[in-house]
């Protein structure tokens, strides 16, 4: 039976989480737990193990799966000043985590919101009386408006340089949102054989292979770029369906995801195609409460980019507060 307060630690994979009991409990054998002595703090221990949870880990044993044992965590070694410094220092880094977790909260209730305005203005498609259509019928009329990337020998590995035309991937759309990740580009000879992927300003871009049905709409500013097999990319006819509308239609509508969950299904991992993308089934929309929607998206997304880059920040904070606290620096 563990007090509450004690410092629980995980001790199988994935080693090294860490809380604090918040009523008095008992574990299983994939906890090693801590209960503070007269000279510990509950809280200064928790922050501690936190801060050392990245060493703890590379201690673990086993084959089929790590596990720290008993006896290498009682070996392990961390600082300990004197009780009221230990309290000091847990006080400061508590609040420092505070701000972290309410940036955090503040983040996860705009998307809900945004996902609420959504499913408010399109979610009873019945009672709407809008026609149904596909998103083939809202791509724009020019040839290769929906496309996957080169396949095989059209683009190797070995053909990615160290500047150039950009080559997106999954990592681009896999959080949802249009994010630079890992740098891949091809020479200027080799994008003149790949310009039917050319990725155009605006674009709605899917994953489909991997980490399968993620989303993003391309950023104005994009560079001139391509993508690879691992991506649908989608040019619109912005007349008849704005991408931040495909974009959310595609995420959060339950007709939606109904029809790709039914689909995106394969023997080894789920996965779509172009076609499936194609025949999805999507209601016809007036134009002008898209309008009115993605305005409301846009200004929701300026606030989550101004709380995302407040997160950061506090990351960094709470990290070099961490640093110092447990250097004696603090």
């Amino acid at each position: 039976m563990l007090p509450k307060g004690s410092v629980l630690l995980t001790s199988r994979a994935p080693i090294g989480n860490v809380a604090i009991a918040g009523r008095d409990m008992c574990t299983n054998q994939g906890f090693k737990s801590l209960i503070s002595s007269e000279g510990s703090d509950g809280g200064y221990l928790y922050h501690c193990m936190r801060y050392f949870s990245q060493r703890l880990q590379a201690l673990g044993n086993g084959a089929t799966f790590k596990e720290v044992s008993k006896k290498t965590v009682e070996d392990f070694e961390i600082p300990l000043p004197p009780l009221e410094e230990q309290k000091r220092i847990a006080s400061i880094l508590d609040k420092a985590d505070g701000i972290r977790r309410k940036r955090k909260q503040a983040i996860q209730l705009a998307d809900e919101f945004l996902r609420s305005v959504f499913l408010d203005m399109f979610g009873d498609l019945l009672s709407k009386g809008w026609d149904w259509t596909t998103v083939e019928e809202l791509a724009d009329s020019a040839k290769d408006s929906m496309r996957t990337g080169p396949f095989g020998s059209d683009l190797k590995h070995s053909e990615f340089v160290d500047s150039g035309v950009a080559v997106l991937g999954i990592d681009n759309a896999v959080r949802n949102r249009f994010e630079w990740g890992k740098e891949r580009f091809i020479t200027i000879d080799k994008y003149e054989d790949l310009k039917r992927y050319t990725v155009r300003l605006g674009d709605v871009i899917i994953t489909i292979m991997g980490t399968c049905g993620r989303c993003a709409v391309v950023p104005d500013d994009i560079p001139l770029a391509v993508n690879t097999k691992h991506l649908c990319c989608i040019t619109l006819d912005k007349n008849k369906c704005l991408p931040e509308f495909l974009h959310s239609y595609f995420l959060m509508h339950p007709a939606a995801n109904k029809y790709l969950g039914s689909r995106a299904k394969g023997a080894i991992m789920d996965g779509l195609n172009l076609g499936m993308i194609k025949e999805l089934p999507i209601p016809v929309v007036p134009i002008a409460l898209q309008i009115k929607y993605v305005g409301i998206s846009k200004s929701v997304h300026k606030s989550l980019e101004k709380l995302n880059i407040s997160r950061i920040d506090q990351s960094g904070l709470f990290n070099a507060l961490s640093q110092k606290a447990f250097s004696e620096k603090l």
